[in-house]
């Protein structure tokens, strides 16, 4: 998938059963991608916010918008490619860390990209990590050949600056 051409799509959404499903089968249905998919609640209980990662150019970004819109509980659609937005994503990675060199490595790049240890024993080390999606994958990069035992990586969050 072309990074260069992703998008970053807001979605509010009532709070209701089925809604996820029927927002996740239109893109399934017509043949979209979803890179990222999170849905989460707001401040207000009847109203969930999603934020989806996907890729496409104009008129295809211009169809999910028409056809996102089609959808009952659907309340806004925002892309906020191109607009000032923030965003973010946690990544949890145990790595393997057998030897003192290994581990004292590790240290640095954590310190380096200002990640946190959540676990720590003799052979394996655990990582948390929140940032932009470039930044996760530069860490990913930078510690998969120490041996990655597990990852799990939430999806990207965003909100608009202005």
């Amino acid at each position: 998938m072309n990074k260069n051409n992703m998008h970053t799509i807001s979605v509010l959404v009532q709070n209701k059963f089925g809604v996820l499903a029927r927002v996740a089968g239109l893109f399934s249905g017509r043949g979209y991608n979803i890179s990222s998919l999170t849905v989460t609640a707001t401040h207000n209980p009847d109203v969930s916010k999603m934020t989806v990662v996907t890729s496409g150019d104009a008129q295809i970004l211009e169809q999910i918008d028409k056809q996102l819109r089609k959808l009952v509980d659907v309340i806004s659609v925002t892309d906020l490619t191109g607009s000032r937005f923030v965003e973010r994503e946690l990544v949890l990675v145990k790595i393997k860390a057998e030897t003192a060199a290994k581990k004292a490595e590790l240290i640095q790049i954590v310190q380096i990209f200002g990640a946190k240890f959540v676990t720590v024993n003799k052979k394996e080390l655990g990582i948390e990590l929140a940032g932009r999606s470039d930044v996760i994958d530069n860490f990913i990069d930078m510690v998969k050949d120490f041996g990655i035992i597990d990852l799990a990586r939430s999806g990207r969050v965003a909100v608009a600056k202005d």
